[in-house]
């Protein structure tokens, strides 16, 4: 016999809905992307997709595909004739009984949003702050999955003392990357950025920021580097899906340089634009 409550309510279990014994609800047994749209056009699509595939691969969910994924992703985005969207979609290993060894023959569930996204041009001219926290996550972040709860626990640190972004340190003193963000520094006029590797999520907009780079000039440089030596770079910028590049003008309680978006970093927000037409 199982007794089930839902808020205040017994209710029969044989008929509650099936997310209630989603699996991402009991573990977070699941992986999820974040695409967008410039212009009606969704970037970088296959590379997403191809991330997506990966993480699918890595927790082991065989009986769906990222192509039949994808199918469902550009039928709703038709559906949604947004120009400018944020695209958010996650599959789960299915439904069941609460254990943590999983039945072969569950069948994956599905769920999507679009929403519309703003205008983000203030925020690129003004910049951000960021805050640091130690990075709680699991050892395997370069998979996109749904346990989100160590970022969510950074990101909240960071909204409460006021800044928009927590900057994760790892137990050796090193920056990984932001909670929801890939970070950069700029030396010299050179970029900096912590390596991939199972301790960081293979960022799309990462990719491109770097391929921008490339086209302009800058070298970029794939090393670790320390939040005192964040502090005292000449630029910082985070680079996120919805956004891409956003400068960083204040880390911690230090104001980076004369406190105004970088000559690199502006540059670079150009050059993104010609992978977003």
């Amino acid at each position: 016999m199982q007794v089930t409550m839902v808020d205040d309510k017994i209710v029969d279990a044989e008929k509650l809905d099936k997310v209630h014994f989603d699996r991402a609800m009991f573990f977070g047994d699941g992986v999820y992307e974040v695409i967008r749209s410039y212009n009606g056009k969704i970037f970088a699509l296959e590379d997403h997709m191809l991330r997506f595939s990966n993480s699918l691969k890595a927790i082991g969910i065989t009986a769906v595909t990222a192509e039949q994924v994808q199918e469902k992703v550009l039928k709703a985005f038709e559906v949604a004739n947004l120009a400018n969207a944020k695209i958010y979609f996650h599959v789960t290993r299915g439904s069941g009984p609460r254990k943590h060894e999983w039945d072969n023959n569950l069948k994956p569930n599905f769920f999507l949003t679009i929403d519309e996204l703003g205008d983000f041009t203030a925020v690129k001219n003004k910049g951000i702050a960021v805050s640091t926290y130690p990075d709680l996550r699991w050892k395997r972040c370069d998979i996109k999955s749904l346990n989100l709860l160590a970022n969510v626990i950074a990101k909240q640190d960071a909204a409460e003392k006021g800044y928009q972004e927590a900057i994760l340190v790892d137990d050796r003193g090193f920056i990984t990357e932001g909670a929801g963000s890939a970070f950069f520094a700029i030396f010299d006029g050179k970029i900096h950025v912590t390596p991939l590797g199972h301790e960081i999520l293979p960022s799309v907009t990462r990719k491109y920021v770097l391929k921008a780079a490339d086209n302009i000039g800058m070298e970029t440089i794939q090393k670790q580097f320390t939040p005192d030596q964040a502090a005292q770079a000449d630029e910082l910028f985070i680079a996120v899906t919805t956004k891409d590049i956003v400068p960083v003008v204040k880390f911690d309680s230090q104001t980076i340089k004369n406190g105004n978006p970088g000559r690199y970093t502006k540059l670079l927000i150009e050059e993104f634009k010609v992978f977003t037409k």
